[in-house]
């Protein structure tokens, strides 16, 4: 007897697909004590084997994370606080969770991802006058190699005096999120070729999602001791949409036009196409993009949600479709985010096969 676990259609292969639900963590305390428990929560996430770089050793990656926790240290304190709870609650030595949090020496020359842990991931977002019923809505398809994707963990969040917290990721690490104060990030990984020691960009999202307002948001985005950027899409109940399409030394704000926006995973804006770390590497993001903005342009009417699972679960151009299929990356999770009302539908695996999970916050009071 299967536990826990739904049988689904593939509807783009026609297999049939088993599918655990995402497990939903709860954390609370102080930042050391909430790490901690997200530590101890997440424990065979951070423990699992990982490819190093060519000709490297975890000391070497050790030597190399040293001046990004450094910088942690210095400019966010808390945050490095909660990553010292996370190293005590897995047994981690804590330099090895901040090598294994630092995307930027992953990759130190020209080239693709390392295979498996490169994401790639598709971005809706909406709000007035393009939406039937005037809120703000988020849809999200992240896209990873298939052996992470249960690893998928979401979880909520209550540390210190910061808005309640919403997070999908990779163990302890955020993908998305939004909190109880209006305010979201989704958004898309970028290559850029200005990276620098600095806080680590897959920590720095962490920060954005402890502010209350988008400027606070773009603020924690902006800040000159960053390591390197994400194209971080922040949005906030009070009506903000923008893209922040940054790199560890620049970065350019794309707000919402007629209502609405989308972003994959590449530069778009003609400023920041200089920071394109290997622009023969983007051909597959750019049919991506091309086909969201297509299903925006020639949408039947007003945005609802449904219409957002359907431009989800959207197979053109395949396999460099939207819901991705594939034996190297493919759509791992997926979620569409009611940033009005404080609600998430998400779901692991493909928007077009998985069954729709929900959290709504108890309290949600926009800043």
């Amino acid at each position: 007897m299967l536990t826990n676990i739904e049988l689904f259609v593939n509807n783009f292969t026609n297999e049939v697909v088993l599918l655990k639900p995402i497990s939903l963590i709860k954390i609370s305390g102080n930042y050391f004590e909430a790490g901690r428990q997200l530590g101890a929560a997440t424990v065979d996430t951070l423990r699992r084997p990982v490819t190093l770089p060519a000709g490297r050793t975890w000391d070497d990656m050790r030597r190399l994370a040293q001046p990004y926790l450094q910088a942690t240290q210095a400019t966010i304190p808390w945050l490095h606080e909660e990553m010292e709870g996370i190293a005590a609650g897995s047994g981690l030595d804590v330099l090895e969770l901040y090598a294994r949090a630092t995307e930027e020496i992953w990759e130190p020359l020209p080239g693709p991802p390392l295979p498996g842990e490169g994401g790639r991931c598709s971005d809706f977002a909406v709000g007035p006058p393009a939406t039937a019923d005037g809120g703000i809505w988020l849809a999200h398809n992240n896209d990873l190699s298939p052996d992470l994707q249960d690893w998928i963990i979401a979880i909520e969040r209550q540390v210190e005096d910061r808005p309640p917290l919403f997070t999908l990721g990779v163990g302890p690490f955020i993908s998305i999120g939004f909190n109880a104060a209006g305010l979201a990030l989704t958004g898309n990984e970028l290559s850029p070729n200005d990276d620098q020691i600095g806080v680590p960009r897959l920590l720095l999202v962490r920060d954005i999602l402890a502010q209350c307002t988008a400027e606070e948001a773009l603020a924690a985005a902006a800040r000159p001791e960053r390591a390197s950027s994400y194209n971080q899409l922040i949005s906030h109940a009070g009506g903000t949409i923008v893209n922040f399409e940054g790199s560890a030394t620049d970065y350019e704000l794309i707000y919402a036009q007629d209502g609405w926006t989308v972003h994959t995973n590449h530069y778009c804006s003609p400023k920041m196409a200089a920071y394109e770390l290997d622009p023969a590497d983007i051909p597959g993001s750019c049919r991506r993009y091309e086909r969201a903005r297509e299903l925006m342009a020639a949408r039947p009417g007003p945005v609802t949600p449904e219409m957002l699972k359907t431009f989800l679960a959207d197979h053109a151009n395949a396999p460099d479709s939207l819901c991705r299929h594939g034996d190297e990356t493919e759509t791992v999770f997926w979620a569409i985010i009611d940033l009005s009302h404080g609600v998430i539908e998400y779901g692991r695996g493909q928007p077009c096969t998985a069954a729709p999970q929900y959290f709504r916050f108890h309290s949600f009071q926009v800043k």
